[in-house]
């Protein structure tokens, strides 16, 4: 098992010994990394030393994993996405579920078309330095598909179109995006755009990472808004699904974005993530939020902003999840029996405009981990069904079109993991879609 190549590894850079040759602005958040440092020297030995080394001996321990990534080199990525639909399409059939579309058509939710895009998320690659048993981008330290800068110039490009009151907010996910070299290019360029909201899709363990001392200082310098993973205020809980010593390193990495001001200052905004560790939906958001706010700051004297609770989506490690336990029918089922309309009003592919390391443009992220891509032809007259395919054999990218707002219209692609974002309270990258809850479980 080859470690990631020599350019993953950049994230080394901006060492204290390069003051010198750096720009002005870079050393500044350098420099700042010295106080970083200071703070990690009192946190822990874990933040000094790389997580990369952990999270390739335990990926290589694990059996599911490994079953799993050898389907994949057998059969290839295509052959077991289709395999995946075609599963979660029979679990539906066994509880005489409806298609998505026509459940939404029966109880008045609004046609899936594109409005004005007003957010813009980027994928900018999928590297990353944990590899988590539930990600559905299917990220780790081994992976090595990476957004170059022609892609970025063109997606800031877009931004640059829609001019003043057009794209609201650049998120950046990844993957580890930080660990992108166009991560802080992207950052500084949209900042220079005056774009409302920037968003940092961060891990946190990954400010821990060597070479990233000066992230917490280039974050706040720029008022970014870090949505963090944090599935649990509880280290047994976080370290199941993220990886031996993740818990330990997240809480350190928060003091760190604490004592920027993150969760304090009403500017720099810190929100922390929520997935279920199972078969289950996530519990009510407000409820949840204040339980996380009483454990994290009675626990570890940490502040936060919001808390944002995501249901997972049947599709790749989670589906895998599933079916190797046996209860894809029963979450399907948990899904469509929690479906709700007005969630189904809040879906972020209404207005948010998804892009693949590769340029790709999608209506969802999760459509983009599942290759359901834009069709390069924009004569798509009727709502758009993943069984049908591209309507063109080529998918649309960044490059073949000059403004987003040559997408507005369009028909959303859908399938049957789109139940995922419908149920309960709703799920997005955003968090809940709705404040209005059906009375299903939501835990175990």
């Amino acid at each position: 098992s080859a470690p990631a190549p020599h350019n993953m590894h950049s994230h080394r850079m901006l060492r204290n010994s390069a003051f010198k040759s750096m720009p002005r602005a870079h050393a500044r958040y350098s420099q700042s990394g010295l106080f970083t440092n200071v703070v990690r020297a009192s946190l822990g030995s874990s933040a000094t030393s790389s997580l990369v080394p952990d999270t390739l001996r335990e990926m290589d321990m694990d059996t599911e994993l490994q079953a799993h990534l050898a389907s994949i080199a057998t059969k290839g990525q295509a052959s077991l996405t289709r395999e995946e639909r075609m599963k979660r399409q029979r679990s539906l059939e066994n509880i005489n579920a409806p298609d998505f579309m026509q459940l939404c058509k029966s109880t008045g939710v609004t046609p899936l078309r594109r409005a004005k895009a007003r957010a813009l998320q980027l994928n900018i690659g999928l590297y990353c330095n944990q590899a988590c048993s539930h990600c559905h981008v299917e990220s780790s330290p081994r992976r090595t598909e990476m957004m170059d800068r022609p892609t970025a110039d063109q997606c800031l490009q877009l931004i640059r179109a829609a001019g003043p009151g057009g794209v609201q907010s650049l998120d950046i996910t990844g993957g580890a995006p930080e660990l992108n070299p166009q991560f802080r290019y992207l950052v500084e360029e949209a900042s220079k755009l005056q774009v409302p909201e920037i968003i940092d899709r961060c891990n946190l363990t990954v400010l821990l990472e060597p070479g990233q001392e000066y992230l917490p200082a280039f974050l706040a310098a720029h008022r970014v808004r870090i949505v963090a993973s944090l599935p649990c205020y509880t280290e047994k809980n976080t370290d199941q699904q993220r990886g031996a010593g993740v818990f330990e390193r997240s809480i350190e990495a928060l003091k760190l974005l604490n004592a920027q001001g993150y969760g304090s200052d009403p500017g720099l905004v810190l929100d922390l993530v929520y997935n279920p560790s199972g078969a289950f939906l996530a519990p009510d958001q407000a409820t949840l939020q204040d339980a996380y706010r009483s454990e994290l700051r009675l626990a570890y004297g940490i502040e936060f902003s919001s808390l944002l609770a995501l249901n997972n989506l049947p599709i790749k490690r989670f589906a895998d999840w599933l079916v190797r336990r046996n209860k894809l029918d029963e979450y399907m089922q948990l899904l469509v029996t929690a479906f709700n309309p007005a969630a189904a009003e809040g879906l972020m592919c209404r207005d948010t405009v998804s892009v693949g390391w590769d340029g790709r443009v999608y209506d969802c992220d999760f459509n983009q981990q599942l290759e359901l891509g834009m069709a390069s032809s924009s004569s798509a007259a009727a709502p758009a069904h993943a069984a049908e395919g591209p309507r063109t054999p080529k998918h649309l990218t960044v490059f073949d079109f000059q403004t987003l707002d040559e997408l507005t219209g369009r028909h959303i692609l859908y399938d049957s993991h789109c139940y995922g974002c419908t149920a309960g309270a709703g799920s997005s990258c955003g968090g809940s879609t709705t404040a209005k809850e059906l009375g299903v479980a939501t835990a175990e």
